[in-house]
C-alpha cells in the first residue's frame, strides 16, 4: 500500500510584533550607554568634575580615561544607527505574492550589538568611577559603593600612567556580564526596601511642600540602609 505524505507550508511571514519589541529593546537599552557617555563627560572634564583632566596626573604626558572616553562616545553613536527600527521595513518578494513582508529579521542580531556595545560603556564608566574615588582618598564614598570599588581593584588596579587598556575594559564588562556588580549591591538594596517602608513611616509625618528633609530622600536613606548593613556585619 503506498502512502501519501503532505507537507503543508504555512509560515508567520508578516512578525512586525515581536520584531517592533527588539526593536523597542535596543532603543531603551541604548539610552543606558547614552546616559553612561555624558556622566563620563562631568567626570573627565576638569570644568565639571574639579578632578585632574581625564583622571589622570601629569596631564599631557599621560592621556588618561580620554581615549577610553571616545571608545563610549563611538560605541553610543555607533548605537544610534543601530537603533534605527528594521521592523517598519517591507519590499515585495516572490512576485509579489509576498506584497507587504517585515523585512526586520535582523532586529534580534542588532538588538544584541546593542547590548553588547552597552555593556562596554558601562564598563568604561564604572573603571572611571573607580579612579576617580581613588583620587579622592582618603575620602569614602557609600558602604555599597566601597564595595563595587573593592570588587573592581580586585581585577584592575588603579591608573598611575598610560598602558593599554582594552584588557582592563574586556575584565570590567565581563564583572557586569557575570552580574558580580549587581550581586555585590544586592545584599544592601534588600536591607534598602526591608527598611524603606519603616522609614518612609517615621519621615513622612515631617514632610513639607518644598522643605524636604535629608533623611526623607532616596540618598538619604540608602545612605541609612547601607549603615545598618555595615553593623549588622
Amino acid at each position: 500500500t503506498h502512502t501519501h505524505t503532505h507537507a503543508h507550508f504555512s509560515p508567520h511571514i508578516y512578525s512586525f510584533s515581536s520584531l517592533q519589541a527588539l526593536d523597542y529593546l535596543a532603543i531603551g537599552i541604548h539610552e543606558l550607554a547614552s546616559i553612561s557617555q555624558c556622566r563620563l563627560e562631568r567626570l573627565l572634564n576638569p570644568a565639571l568634575s574639579d578632578l585632574p583632566a581625564f583622571l589622570v596626573d601629569d596631564g599631557g604626558l599621560n592621556s588618561g580615561f580620554m581615549l577610553a572616553h571616545c571608545t563610549a562616545a563611538a560605541l553610543v553613536s555607533e548605537n544610534k544607527v543601530l537603533c534605527h527600527p528594521s521592523s517598519i521595513d517591507s519590499i515585495p518578494t516572490s512576485a509579489a505574492t509576498e506584497d507587504h513582508v517585515s523585512m526586520g529579521g535582523w532586529s534580534a542580531r542588532k538588538a544584541l550589538t546593542v547590548v553588547e556595545h552597552v555593556e562596554q560603556v558601562l564598563a568604561i564608566e564604572l573603571l572611571a568611577s573607580c579612579q576617580a574615588l581613588d583620587i579622592q582618598r582618603p575620602s569614602e564614598t557609600t558602604a555599597p559603593l566601597e564595595a563595587v570599588h573593592s570588587l573592581v581593584r580586585n581585577q584592575v588596579k588603579s591608573w598611575t600612567k598610560d598602558r593599554i587598556m582594552y584588557p582592563d575594559i574586556e575584565t570590567a564588562t565581563k564583572l557586569l556580564q557575570e552580574e558580580k556588580v549587581w550581586k555585590t549591591v544586592e545584599p544592601f538594596m534588600k536591607d534598602y526596601f526591608t527598611h524603606q517602608e519603616t522609614d518612609f513611616s517615621l519621615t513622612s509625618t515631617s514632610t513639607h511642600c518644598g522643605d524636604l528633609t535629608t533623611g526623607e530622600t532616596v540618598d538619604g536613606q540608602l545612605t541609612l540602609a547601607a549603615k545598618r548593613h555595615k553593623s549588622n556585619n
